[in-house]
């Protein structure tokens, strides 16, 4: 029998268990990371994460992800604990779906069965807030699904904000693509009629230097929003704390320009996702200058470095002017600071603060040497704050005189003070 376990508002929380397979493509090492964030993305989406299990195999089982004996492993795991759900880190294939779900089956147990894409498209249904966003994620969901019409779709049906239909048995798969293709081709016009009115909003603010924060989900891209623009911008620690875009006008030393904060990427993104939100990556796409934010307390900053321009250039933004700002300082291993000529007191200890000792120290770093613009910042902290407020006036500042090259004569705004006040 189930222990249920409770949320601490005292409604039942749903369990999984992560299974994931280390390969030729993935080591052991990635396994675990990889794993770790899928347990953080569970999490966000309410679910706990019991156990997790791994498999050494040269690429993941065409038939059932894992091998037979380890399958069995997970099942007898599963059946004693009462777990809700059994969540892969890699997408699964339909007839990998079907077979996990047919060997599930066979214990007689009723066991959700869950990918990575799917697990991060009910997290975006879930946090959606727009007409705009909440119809992307349903197209993304609807096309995710339709060639997986089993016990999965009546998993992704009941969740909230999803497609809003029960789950379908076996003998009605047929109606129900015909519902589902049906629903895609709604949703795709009622899209380009969204797209249309945004493209519409975009172009109105041509006149206007754009600047998007951009970057890996969770390393603070909100919190930032919050300091430069400030303006009430939700933030939270969790993946995908901001689905919808968020546009605020800025004006320093008198010139306007739009800050952008927009969804955070993720290794494994589905491509449907990047399709269905292609408007609202357009504020990404059309941005003037971009603010590439990186969590560099994160072990893996640099992997996630790359997955985000990857991304960018898959969007055909990897070539805009960027600039690297590494968040989250304050988080940095203190002690990797304590490097040869720094200075120090009479009693031996740093003369700097942490903080600046960090500073001085990543400025040191390949980063700094290589990427001409890059600024070591911490958010929360308001550290380093108005080196990066000048490196991105400077950009702006470039741009806007483009735009308006008489500006200054025109508008007699040369020394002019935008009551802004240095955050230390």
């Amino acid at each position: 029998m189930k222990e249920g376990i409770l949320h601490s508002t005292g409604e039942e929380q749903e369990t999984a268990v992560l299974v994931a397979v280390t390969s030729q493509k993935q080591n052991a090492a990635q396994t675990a990371e990889y794993l770790a964030e899928l347990a953080f993305l569970a999490s966000t989406s309410g679910v706990l994460a019991l156990h997790s299990f791994t498999q050494n195999l040269a690429k993941p089982d065409n038939k059932t992800y894992v091998g037979k004996g380890k399958f069995e492993d997970i099942m007898a795991y599963v059946i004693d604990k009462g777990v809700d759900m059994i969540i892969f880190d890699d997408d699964l294939s339909p007839s990998q779906v079907r077979n996990i779900e047919y060997a599930i089956e066979l214990y007689g147990k009723e066991i959700k069965v869950l990918d990575r894409s799917l697990l991060i498209l009910n997290i975006f249904a879930q946090r959606a807030q727009t007409v705009q966003a909440r119809t992307q994620v349903e197209l993304a969901q609807y096309q995710y699904m339709l060639p997986r019409l089993t016990r999965m779709w009546s998993h992704l049906s009941k969740q909230r904000g999803g497609v809003g239909m029960r789950g379908p048995g076996e003998k009605e798969l047929e109606t129900d693509r015909r519902i589902a293709n049906d629903r895609i081709a709604f949703l795709k016009d009622k899209l380009e009629a969204i797209d249309r009115q945004s493209f519409t909003q975009r172009k109105n603010r041509d006149r206007m230097v754009r600047v998007s924060l951009v970057g890996y989900t969770n390393v603070g891209k909100s919190t930032l929003m919050r300091k430069l623009a400030k303006a009430d911008v939700f933030a939270e620690n969790k993946l995908f704390a901001t689905v919808d875009s968020t546009v605020r006008k800025v004006s320093w030393e008198g010139i306007p320009f739009l800050l952008t904060d927009t969804v955070g990427f993720i290794r494994k993104l589905p491509t449907l996702l990047i399709e269905s939100f292609k408007s609202t990556l357009d504020e990404v796409r059309e941005a003037d200058v971009l603010l590439h934010i990186v969590d560099i307390s994160h072990p893996n900053f640099e992997e996630q470095i790359e997955v985000v321009q990857g991304i960018l250039n898959e969007m055909g933004a990897g070539d805009k002017p960027t600039v690297l700002v590494f968040n989250k300082i304050d988080l940095f291993p203190v002690e990797e600071v304590y490097f040869e000529g720094a200075a120090v007191n009479e009693d031996g200890e740093p003369e700097l603060s942490k903080m600046d000792r960090v500073t001085a120290f990543l400025k040191r770093s390949h980063w700094q040497l290589e990427q001409p613009k890059t600024v070591f910042i911490s958010a929360e902290q308001k550290s380093n704050l108005p080196e990066l407020r000048e490196v991105i006036l400077n950009l702006i500042k470039d741009k806007h005189f483009q735009i308006f090259p008489n500006w200054l004569e025109s508008n007699h705004l040369l020394g002019h003070s935008d009551g802004y006040v240095p955050e230390s």
